[in-house]
């Protein structure tokens, strides 16, 4: 077996021993792109070796979904098949697990009309609303992860030999993975355990406001009464230990809806659903965006906000130093699930319950007067950069640094 072909295994072992944790007897959803259609393979072979009782694979492909945009009729933009919703949410409730390789193609709408692009995705979103609430709750296990696709390889090593930029892209994600050969899980749960170290510390701190300072940035940002930081994994409803995101180097809580003043400006672009946004500047007052501006790709955080009421209030904190490991690899890699774990990120939309005492326990409703966002969307925008200071507001009125010149300062 060659070296490219032992990280690979191990890769797909990580995956489905840690990220998604498969137990004996569950059944296990994956959703993937055709291009990735080898390495899925490797993936169901070690969810059955993990005691699988059925894998389910849904493959997407860049060129069919593009093909609705470009001949669909009008009235196929407002549709989402109910039955594949009924599907997931079936899946959920027998305990099943889901795992989804994201690689969304930077260009992928390019000369779409963006209200079609929005329009799909809020019937979608809409449709699938049951299902989220199993993963918004930490109900089952799920986990998002990342393989080359030429599209995505060729946006982000644009300045490497064309022939060698899927082998770096693999390279590269091996490594912010640490897939190195030895033992990637015992790398995890070192890594896991180090996340836990820093949410814990956050979580005796009990914070009243976080107060951001960067070019560009002046933002107060109450949190929560009762919130809770999270980091790297957790455990679903019946105990079982999971990773969403991999790789993840972020610590995260909840903001109070009602609670965000002053303004933030973005420092990396945003791949939002295959369309590029850069340089966001978002205005907030009273915890609503009352203003905004992009250099480029604005129309679609129009669409974006005018998802519901909750899309223009923010549902997510997260804290990531500048000096970590995809950070220091200085690359933008149009792609939020890497990118949001090289930077200090915010995130329009739903607020998770899990990050509030008793939030998983609260309807919606209640999850409002409690101070949490809710909303059908969820999209991060990175914020981190070497300038960004951070000020912690304690209970007691003093302040103290956070985040000094990007980096952790407590």
């Amino acid at each position: 077996m060659s070296t490219f072909e032992t990280l690979l295994e191990q890769y797909a072992e990580l995956v489905v021993r840690v990220g998604v944790n498969i137990q004996p007897g569950q059944v296990f959803l994956v959703t993937a792109p055709l291009e990735t259609i080898d390495f899925t393979r490797l993936i169901v072979s070690k969810a059955y070796e993990a005691g699988a009782k059925y894998v389910q694979v849904e493959f997407e492909d860049d060129q069919i979904t593009r093909s609705r945009f470009e001949q669909g009729e009008e009235a196929c933009f407002d549709y989402y098949p109910a039955w594949k919703a009924e599907m997931m949410e079936k899946l959920a409730e027998e305990g099943g697990a889901t795992l989804t390789i994201k690689v969304p193609n930077p260009d992928l709408y390019q000369d779409i009309d963006p209200q079609k692009v929005s329009r799909a995705t809020k019937a979608a979103v809409t449709a699938r609303e049951g299902f989220s609430q199993y993963t918004r709750n930490h109900k089952i296990s799920w986990c998002l992860i990342k393989a080359p696709t030429k599209a995505w390889a060729d946006k982000v090593f644009a300045d490497v030999a064309e022939e060698d930029r899927i082998r770096v892209m693999w390279d590269t994600i091996f490594q912010m993975n640490r897939v190195d050969g030895s033992d990637p899980v015992q790398n995890w749960q070192e890594h896991l355990k180090n996340l836990e170290q820093l949410q814990n510390k956050l979580n005796h701190k009990k914070y009243k406001s976080l107060h951001y300072r960067a070019p560009g940035t002046d933002l107060k940002i109450e949190l929560a009464d009762g919130h809770i930081w999270r980091s790297g994994g957790g455990e679903n409803e019946r105990g079982d230990y999971f990773v969403a995101n991999m790789p993840t180097e972020e610590v995260f809580t909840m903001p109070k809806r009602t609670g965000v003043n002053g303004y933030v400006t973005s420092t990396m672009p945003l791949n939002l659903n295959g369309q590029l946004v850069d340089r966001i500047t978002f205005t907030f007052k009273d915890g609503k965006v009352t203003e905004y501006t992009a250099e480029s790709g604005e129309q679609h955080l129009t669409h974006l906000l005018a998802t519901d009421e909750g899309a223009s209030y923010l549902g997510e904190v997260a804290l990531v130093p500048h000096a970590s490991p995809i950070s220091n690899l200085n690359r933008i890699f149009y792609n939020t699930g890497i990118d949001e774990n090289a930077s200090c990120h915010l995130a329009l939309g739903s607020a998770y319950p899990f990050n509030m005492e008793k939030g998983t326990q609260m309807s919606r409703e209640e999850l409002l007067r409690n101070g949490a966002n809710v909303s059908l969307t969820h999209v991060d925008f990175m914020i981190g950069s070497a300038e960004l200071d951070i000020d912690g507001e304690l209970q007691d009125g003093s302040k103290e640094a956070v985040f000094r010149k990007g980096n952790w300062a407590i």
